[in-house]
């Protein structure tokens, strides 16, 4: 297999587990996933409930079953899909809603996906966490 077909399999793996996200298929997500996956989501996590490190499949789980019961989607688009060894970048835009206060997160995203046998093994999100923690926090009454 010459690394250009590895290139292009990890990238239609990625682009399989956007769909199954946009879809709210956690558990066709976590097919694509090593068993030994490492998310991490950046952020407080004491305001944004997704933020965090998790480890292994049980816990990557929990993080998608988190993050779809968190917001509503209205965007999540994907722009770019840029490959290269085992490494896949995917650039994009996203407008979520906290269900929590119905307050908006509007920000461009990139994903930064390393890939072990065509599955993730590592998944790095970056965004606006501003935007995200403007949306999520309650005020202290």
């Amino acid at each position: 297999m010459s690394p250009s077909q590895t290139v292009s399999e990890n990238i239609a793996a990625t682009q399989k587990l956007f769909e199954a996200f946009g879809a709210g298929d956690v558990s066709a997500i976590v097919a694509l996933l090593n068993d030994d996956i490492l998310i991490e989501f950046y952020g407080p996590d004491k305001i944004i409930p997704y933020a965090g490190r998790y480890h292994g499949k049980k816990q990557a789980r929990g993080f998608f079953e988190t993050v779809l019961s968190s917001v509503d989607i209205h965007i999540f688009e994907p722009e770019e899909f840029i490959g290269d060894g085992n490494k896949v970048v995917v650039t994009g835009h996203l407008h979520l809603t906290a269900k929590s206060t119905g307050r908006a997160i509007k920000s461009d995203f990139v994903h930064v996906i390393t890939m072990k046998n065509h599955k993730w093994s590592r998944f790095r999100d970056f965004m606006d966490t501003s935007a995200a923690v403007s949306a999520f926090f309650k005020a202290e009454k």
